[in-house]
């Protein structure tokens, strides 16, 4: 065997070996439409009717109340979603009802960060916010931190996601953790 091949399988199990050593998960970060959530507070504008137009706050069950429409579940659907089935549910009362739904303020959005940290608890998401962002929002890391065994638990996957995240990866190799950028809900756990 010649020097080159010799170490080109140096560096191809170094690269082997690296690669088993720090385990990043795959995540879906694609843009997805504003779904609403608890305590958001929403301008429901039913035109040319003042009397069914309301500012209502999405109460801790997940509902509105309208007059002769009742309880509606608002948790969990877009503005659009929810202005059409309050349109539908209108037409008994109102002659061809032009419903509007309008996010007045996100209070539902909360990322979560507990563990090692100066400051734990639940800080709110506002735009595109990283691991890193998050952690320097509750303070940084106590002394006692294991600054390479975080985890972000994300729920709002289908089967409760654990992604492990390294410290020393998420500032050698940022880009590498670009697309993981923080859902509402998501708890950041720091070792």
């Amino acid at each position: 065997m010649g020097k080159m091949s010799a170490r080109w399988w140096v560096v191809l199990g170094l690269l082997l070996l690296s690669g088993c050593a720090h385990r990043t998960a795959k995540v879906d970060n694609t843009d997805q439409p504003y779904r609403i959530g608890r305590e958001d507070v929403l301008d429901v504008a039913v035109w040319r009717d003042a009397d069914l137009s309301r500012t209502l706050p999405v109460r801790p069950d997940g509902f509105i109340s309208l007059p002769m429409v009742g309880e509606v579940r608002a948790e969990g659907r877009t503005p659009n979603e929810l202005a059409d089935e309050l349109r539908e549910a209108l037409k008994a009362y109102v002659q061809e009802p032009r419903v509007t739904v309008i996010v007045r303020e996100v209070n539902s959005s909360r990322v979560f960060i507990t563990g090692e940290v100066a400051n734990p608890g639940a800080y709110p998401l506002r735009g595109r916010v990283s691991i890193l962002q998050a952690i320097a929002l509750a303070g940084g890391f106590t002394d006692f931190a294991d600054r390479d065994g975080i985890v972000v638990l994300r729920r709002s996957s289908p089967d409760g996601k654990y992604i492990p995240v390294s410290y020393s990866d998420l500032v050698e190799e940022p880009e590498k953790f670009e697309p993981l950028i923080l859902r509402p809900g998501d708890t950041i756990i720091v070792k």
